[in-house]
């Protein structure tokens, strides 16, 4: 037997000698003691059964990127009903109801048109015009000739009534000035909640049919006579 090792107790002094096969067993020992538990054993075995996780809102959230165009020269108020009827549900061939009964302004975003020899002004301000409704009232502009266009990016303040959720209201989200020819995108998020009921469009619609989803104008009109009617969909009311 060859020694390899000497181990001192500590109460009583007394020699061990160890050979080499025992020491590799203790070697052995020390490595499976640092893997941790034998495979097939699943954390948590001995652990308590925590409770059902807390649930988010089963409510609907959707962005969206809405385009729109100018078949004519427009200045004037886009209410939050405006933005919520640009998405219906048609009940009837006059009647519809939005899809949605909440709505968050992100950004808007003109492109206009300029004629040869005239300059183009595209104009967004978030006013807040309504007594208790506040607004960041900044004006955001931009005003081009010849060729290019007049380009204005704006997004409202996070603090403020635009960009934060509204239900349906006539209350200003956002002006808008623009020449006839322009393109305008609107960035929204819409959200149906658990709690909410439909409401039913400010403006008559024209030729619908119960069942269909349908988009109307930024502006609130039915497509025979909106001022910027939506673009890109097969069914508008």
């Amino acid at each position: 037997m060859e020694v390899v090792g000497i181990v001192v107790a500590t109460d009583v002094w007394e020699i061990e000698i160890i050979s080499r096969q025992s020491l590799k067993m203790r070697r052995n020992n020390n490595k499976t003691m640092r893997r941790g538990p034998v495979k097939g054993r699943r954390r948590g075995d001995n652990q308590m059964i925590s409770h059902p996780p807390q649930l988010p809102s089963y409510g609907i959230t959707r962005d969206v990127r809405m385009r729109f165009a100018a078949n004519a020269a427009f200045a004037g108020a886009i209410t939050f009903q405006n933005l919520l009827d640009t998405v219906l549900v048609e009940t009837g061939a006059t009647t519809g109801v939005d899809l949605y009964q909440a709505v968050r302004l992100n950004s808007v975003e003109v492109w206009g048109i300029a004629a040869l020899g005239t300059p183009a002004t595209a104009l967004v301000i978030f006013d807040g015009a309504v007594v208790g409704a506040s607004g960041d009232q900044k004006t955001h502009t931009d005003t081009s000739m010849g060729v290019e266009p007049a380009h204005v990016k704006a997004r409202p303040d996070p603090l403020t009534q635009a960009g934060q959720f509204q239900p349906s209201a006539n209350n200003t989200a956002f002006f808008l000035e623009c020449p006839s020819g322009s393109v305008v995108d609107v960035s929204l998020t819409f959200r149906q909640p658990v709690n909410g009921a439909a409401v039913a469009a400010q403006n008559n619609l024209v030729g619908g049919t119960a069942g269909v989803i349908a988009y109307r104008g930024l502006d609130g009109k039915a497509a025979a006579s909106t001022s910027l009617p939506v673009q890109g969909v097969l069914s508008s009311a």
